[in-house]
């Protein structure tokens, strides 16, 4: 039942992100109104955040979050298949994919609860429901068993997009969507790629995103004050 339930969410994140890239002109303006009546917002902490108007959020406390989607990048499979090094599986991609998700989870968990919030995992009406998907993955080298002893030395760990979708955990009413990439830091010397070092480097991208809804949360809450 539960690699039926992951199959399906997949599914629909597919086709949400699927029409990511193909918004018209017109929709990317701020104020402008997306298929499901959320507006763009002019400013944001995000690269494109989407609000339903009038959407109060001052009333939740605690967060549920559900296991993330995880997408590579279109190109990344076949760019490590030319690799003189690096040999990617199928088995590989799905550890890495399995990993981000755990790290996505961990983090959040942790960034929101020492904001003070709860993180649940039933429904309620205090409860902002979560639909997070890593998408755009591109790990510019990753750590795979390989023929013999070879070490990647590169500058930047690679990167990563969040598409999130907030909902009201009861009524199932979406309230905003935001879209954001995040790079890990460009080094100004090569370091010495490793398993140790990519998840530090996504832990780092991750606990960005998550200090963005913190900060966010925190200052619905100071207008509420």
């Amino acid at each position: 039942m539960r690699a039926i339930v992951k199959a399906a969410v997949a599914a629909i994140a597919s086709v949400m992100l699927a029409g990511l890239g193909t918004l018209p002109a017109q929709a990317q303006e701020a104020g402008a109104e997306s298929f499901d009546g959320l507006e763009l917002m002019a400013k944001s902490r995000a690269d494109q955040v989407w609000v339903l108007p009038d959407a109060d959020f001052a009333g939740y406390q605690r967060f549920m979050i559900l296991e993330p989607v995880v997408a590579f990048a279109r190109d990344w499979e076949r760019n490590m298949k030319r690799s003189a090094t690096t040999r990617v599986r199928p088995a590989d991609m799905e550890r890495i994919q399995a990993g981000m998700a755990e790290i996505f989870l961990e983090v959040f968990t942790q960034e929101l609860e020492k904001a003070g919030y709860s993180v649940v995992e039933e429904p309620g009406d205090d409860v902002l429901l979560l639909r997070p998907a890593i998408v755009d993955l591109w790990i510019t080298a990753p750590d795979v068993a390989t023929a013999g002893r070879s070490r990647t030395y590169v500058t930047s760990a690679g990167s990563a997009r969040l598409y999130i979708e907030l909902y009201d955990s009861v009524t199932g009413d979406i309230l905003a969507r935001a879209v954001d990439l995040k790079r890990a830091r460009e080094r100004s010397q090569f370091q010495w790629s490793t398993s140790v070092s990519n998840r530090q480097e996504a832990r780092d991208i991750v606990r960005r995103w998550a200090k963005m809804l913190v900060e966010a949360s925190d200052e619905v809450r100071s207008r509420e004050q």
